[in-house]
């Protein structure tokens, strides 16, 4: 640039000089570059948010101790391989036993569940004292808590005994006669058997049935927040909406905050 300055012509060199900054073709340039950073930014996160990662608040103890209320999770909703747009671009392995997994409530899709899979299709699951048996085999179930001493036999010995119970949905009361064979529960093609972790106090297949497989959102990757919900908090003094309950919990970040969860993998 500089070479061709000192060989422009008199009258050329005579115009008057603008500076830099102030040029209006590179001004609109540099507006115009920011706007296109912008936008491609945007694009990036709306496809991360739609395809990639979701996130999830645990509103309940149901998981417990492997997830806690005020645990905020990233959901991998590419890995689960149910999205037709990613099956033709990565291979999947399919859901496991004691994979935990994030689904539309079967009864009401509209609300999100997170559980445990105990049983998949072909399985034949029983639980016996609260332990599950699959295939006849007991097993490795570690990770669940129990918090209750006094006995339930539908609860801690499902399928056994009375299975119209309070809690149970009738379609489900209806379904599970038909699949039941020595005391066990034959688990059909398409649908997993879910569990939560603390299995003295958990809404799950027991009560409502199997997880359709298009129902499966994601599996959970980490825990990126978590705030410890007070007595107030679990009194209702925490807003229920997202926007306002993210408010409360940054106010209250330096008091409530369980720092030794962030970042922490989900198994």
């Amino acid at each position: 640039m500089n070479q061709v300055r000192t060989e422009m012509s008199v009258e050329t060199a005579q115009e008057p000089k603008t500076s830099g900054p102030h040029h209006p073709a590179r001004s609109h340039a540099g507006g115009m570059n920011s706007l296109q950073s912008l936008a491609i930014t945007i694009v990036i996160a709306v496809f991360v948010i739609a395809f990639i990662v979701q996130a999830f608040q645990i509103p309940s103890p149901s998981m417990e101790t492997t997830l806690l209320v005020g645990d905020y999770l990233l959901v991998d909703k590419v890995h689960d391989g149910h999205s037709a747009f990613w099956r033709w671009l990565m291979p999947y392995q399919p859901v496991q036993r004691q994979d935990i997994i994030v689904f539309r409530y079967p009864l009401d899709p509209r609300q999100h569940f997170v559980k445990r899979v105990v049983a998949v299709p072909g399985d034949r699951v029983r639980l016996i004292d609260k332990h599950v048996y699959v295939n006849g085999v007991r097993q490795d179930d570690t990770y669940a808590t129990f918090h209750w001493e006094q006995r339930d036999g539908f609860r801690d010995s499902f399928p056994d005994g009375n299975l119209l119970v309070l809690g149970m949905s009738s379609p489900w009361y209806l379904q599970i006669r038909k699949l039941l064979d020595d005391g066990e529960l034959i688990v059909p093609e398409g649908s997993f058997f879910v569990l939560g972790d603390n299995r003295d106090d958990s809404s799950d297949s027991r009560y409502w049935g199997f997880v359709p497989a298009e129902n499966i959102v994601g599996r959970p990757l980490v825990i990126y927040w978590s705030v410890l919900r007070s007595a107030s908090a679990a009194a209702g003094g925490v807003p229920s909406d997202k926007l306002s309950s993210l408010a409360y919990d940054v106010t209250h970040m330096l008091h409530d905050v369980r720092w030794h969860r962030m970042l922490r993998t989900v198994q």
